[in-house]
């Protein structure tokens, strides 16, 4: 397989087929995201993509999924992309689902109907990072996109059949507005009604700008225990009607997976135990991204 730069893919994608189709990330302008730095976003060409497929298909035949990297790969044109998937069903008849990032952009610039020709082609699954429902920190980390774009963006990728998971930034408010953050979050994240939420817990990157802010004093890292305070608010805010939320990432410092409604009392008594000192958390240097 060809792969150029970070390669990066969900958790839950860890035993898929990694096909790079884009090179970084379109936007690549977020505060907290180190992941792409320098790096000028591509789509890779038709030769190696289809060449990787060919490789999977005599190399790959145990994975039964495929992710498609990098950061942004629904921004590739509709033809390119519908071609892609249908080289992957061709040549893959093994594969039972496509899974790639999604962002605010990517999915505004494709119709309705242009992600349901996506999702029939074999696109099963949608990752969205929303990180916060709070338009002054999603101004601040320059996001790119307002909360109800957010919500609109999450809703018509549901309209279109995809399942969608959607990824929250515990502590990237820093600690003033850690409580608008957390209830804002969960006011989105039940407007959307995601099959998937992940929270990660913020670290900060060397070189990133959110990291210099912090330097600078202008951005306060929140402590571990006002960390798990901020998702008990979130967890109480957020209204699934048949939702995962995972905050078991190596980022965080309590691994929590909870259904939504179902889980959600015994929830929040797990994160005010290990409030009260009652449950461990995990130490710093078992932390990673």
């Amino acid at each position: 397989m060809h792969y150029e730069g970070n390669i990066i893919r969900p958790p839950s994608e860890a035993n898929s087929i990694l096909l790079q189709v884009t090179v970084g990330c379109s936007r690549n302008k977020c505060t907290f995201c180190g992941t792409y730095m320098g790096e000028r976003f591509k789509i890779k060409s038709e030769k190696i993509i289809r060449d990787d497929i060919e490789f999977a298909a005599d190399h790959c035949r145990r994975q039964r999924r495929v992710f498609l990297c990098d950061g942004d790969a629904l921004i590739i044109p509709q033809k390119r992309l519908v071609g892609i998937l249908a080289a992957i069903r061709k040549k893959l008849p093994w594969v039972t689902r496509v899974g790639a990032y999604a962002n605010a952009k990517s999915l505004g610039m494709k119709s309705l109907a242009e992600l349901e020709v996506l999702r029939s082609h074999g696109l099963g699954i949608l990752y969205m990072g929303l990180e916060t429902g709070d338009d002054v920190t999603l101004k601040k980390i320059n996001k790119g996109a307002t909360a109800e774009t957010m919500i609109r963006m999450g809703k018509k990728a549901r309209e279109a059949g995809f399942k969608l998971s959607v990824t929250v930034l515990l502590g990237i408010a820093g600690r003033e507005r850690s409580l608008v953050h957390a209830t804002e979050t969960g006011r989105v994240l039940s407007a959307i009604d995601p099959e998937y939420v992940g929270a990660l817990s913020l670290m900060l990157i060397p070189g990133t700008l959110l990291c210099q802010d912090y330097e600078k004093g202008a951005f306060t890292l929140i402590e571990p225990e006002e960390t798990l305070a901020e998702l008990r608010e979130m967890i109480a805010a957020t209204h699934l009607s048949r939702g995962l939320f995972h905050a078991n990432h190596a980022s965080n410092y309590l691994p929590i997976r909870a259904r939504l409604p179902r889980d959600r009392e015994a929830t929040l008594t797990l994160i005010d135990d290990a409030l009260a000192g009652k449950v461990a958390l995990k130490p710093e240097y078992l932390r990673a991204l």
